[in-house]
């Protein structure tokens, strides 16, 4: 993770430092957690040292990692989110027809992160993994996001990203033209050599909810992006259906 360009305020950096934890896909020590943050360290110490009291963050060797409280959140939020429930089974009736990896992924503030994860029997290395996130820049998943989220919304997270307003434009008129068109597909764009292709889930209302994203590797789907494609709007446009 990005450290934000001002400091958390003082509620925020517990959370700050959890959030930075969840993302990591290995436990971090002390030092690596003071450049991810952006924290002194003995500030640092002191968010770690509540978030260890109420289970949170566990130690080991020296290093931090989300603690048992965590686990028992994310298991709640399996047992409760009505989109990961509503997604479950059409999503894997979708890696069955293709053969290929999907993911949900919603936004959160400037991030891309991955809800629920179905691996296909291929190999896949990819950015996505349950849980992990990526900016909301680049990729199918963060276009389709950007592009059929509320426009002020949108307009927040392209300025955000500080680029050229020429480069900003550029960037504005390819969302409209995946709005319009429903889906987004990108190569490369995240991970090198993959293919993905994503569709909006959307609840009533048209309001956004997340989003479908099948990820493949572009050597093996050639000739078949037209058919993946159309899998995955049909399985965004069920789930949407679900949702109303």
């Amino acid at each position: 993770m990005t450290p934000p360009t001002d400091a958390p305020a003082h509620n925020d950096r517990a959370l700050f430092v959890l959030s930075v934890l969840a993302q990591s896909k290995v436990a971090m020590t002390a030092a690596e957690l003071v450049q991810a943050t952006g924290l002194v360290k003995s500030t640092l110490y002191r968010q770690i040292a509540t978030l260890r009291r109420w289970g949170f963050v566990m130690e080991s060797d020296g290093r931090y990692s989300p603690g048992p409280v965590s686990v028992q959140l994310a298991s709640g939020f399996d047992g409760n989110s009505d989109l990961v429930m509503a997604a479950r089974a059409d999503m894997r009736a979708l890696v069955q027809q293709s053969h290929e990896s999907v993911a949900l992924v919603t936004a959160v503030n400037d991030r891309v992160v991955c809800l629920e994860m179905i691996d296909s029997e291929h190999s896949l290395r990819c950015s996505f993994d349950r849980g992990r996130s990526v900016p909301a820049s680049d990729g199918a998943s963060a276009k389709c996001l950007l592009a059929h989220m509320p426009l002020d919304q949108r307009d927040a997270l392209l300025d955000g990203l500080g680029e050229s307003a020429q480069r900003r434009a550029e960037r504005a008129a390819e969302l409209d033209a995946i709005r319009e068109a429903g889906h987004a597909v990108t190569e490369g764009e995240v991970d090198a050599g993959v293919w993905g292709a994503s569709a909006p889930v959307l609840a009533s209302g048209r309001r956004l909810r997340g989003a479908i994203t099948l990820m493949a590797p572009i050597t093996r789907v050639q000739g078949m992006e037209a058919a993946l494609l159309h899998m995955t709007v049909v399985t965004a446009a069920r789930i949407s259906r679900a949702l109303q």
